[in-house]
């Protein structure tokens, strides 16, 4: 087990689930004795504020056919003002681990100590964002080797869900039995991104898929020093209501370069377990091929009105 991976280790899980509750064998099994198996773990909580919702939650993270572990993940339940604050996020690793690892272990707590979190979480997850990302940078100014990572977090506070995203990781969610997607994905040929990467003097180039400067395949992400200002860490958010969302997923692009929104959703809906869920996404996408690491969350809410439904 190398250093990365060593990092990574969820700690024991907090529910019972398990592959066995996923119902019929996965297509794919994955060998245990691989050194990059896969991990899983979980666990479940409720949010306070105008609400009260009840929410279980499974995580799993698999090496895949890659020769490193570059995806990380984080799951944080804070109180924070009298309230509970959930966060959760998946950060894809490129050019090496290490931004992948840092943001893991400083973006939620720069934005769950920031003092207007609870009252205008919109502004303080920018915020957190642009802090962890120049803290990042600032660290970076003696490495040789360039390095970034995307990020798909997922934030909660009373009764909102607040998505932000830098890169080609995505959160989905599933209301009334349809994928509903939370982010875009950050790609050089997007109109949008191309117009302000050319604005900023930059360029895109076809190498295989379209890159930015030729090198990187997603516009936005964490460091990435030597494109700067071309690629940067600037949030898109979006704000929903928790009334109504059955479940959300949250996972690298590992996932979806194999599974439409539409097949993950689908997949998710009938595995009441959230950890089961997350294991049985991650199957899925070996089995159709992906070539990347693997990461994803899975996030489940009952609240009142569901109840009554």
């Amino acid at each position: 087990m190398n250093p990365d991976q060593e990092q990574n280790q969820p700690p024991p899980p907090s529910t019972s689930a398990g592959v066995s509750s996923i119902g019929p064998p996965p297509l794919v099994v994955i060998p245990s004795r691989n050194p990059g198996a896969l991990v899983s773990g979980g666990g479940f909580s409720f949010l306070t504020g105008d609400t009260n919702a009840r929410f279980s939650y499974g995580y799993a993270s698999f090496k895949g056919k890659r020769p490193t572990m570059e995806d990380y993940y984080e799951t944080r339940i804070s109180e924070v003002d009298g309230r509970t604050a959930a966060l959760f996020g998946v950060f894809d690793g490129h050019g090496g681990s290490r931004t992948a690892e840092y943001l893991k272990s400083n973006l939620f707590k720069n934005l769950s100590s920031h003092p207007e979190f609870i009252n205008d979480t919109k502004s303080a997850i920018v915020e957190a964002f642009k802090q962890t990302d120049t803290n990042y940078l600032n660290e970076e100014k003696s490495q040789q080797k360039d390095a970034g990572s995307t990020a798909s977090t997922a934030v909660f506070v009373g009764d909102k869900l607040f998505v932000a995203n830098v890169g080609d990781s995505r959160v989905v969610a599933c209301r009334a039995g349809s994928a509903i997607p939370l982010s875009v994905d950050h790609k050089p040929d997007r109109s949008d991104e191309r117009e302000r990467i050319e604005q900023a003097g930059g360029f895109i180039l076809w190498a295989g898929t379209w890159r930015v400067g030729g090198v990187l395949a997603v516009s936005r992400a964490f460091g990435d020093k030597l494109l700067r200002p071309y690629v940067v860490a600037e949030p898109e958010i979006q704000e929903e209501k928790i009334d109504g969302v059955e479940f959300i997923i949250i996972a690298s692009d590992g996932i979806w370069n194999v599974l439409s929104n539409t097949d993950a959703v689908n997949i998710v809906r009938d595995i009441t377990d959230a950890e089961a869920a997350s294991r049985k996404l991650i199957e899925e996408a070996y089995g159709r091929g992906s070539s990347d690491n693997i990461t994803c969350i899975v996030v489940r809410f009952e609240n009142d009105e569901q109840e009554r439904r």
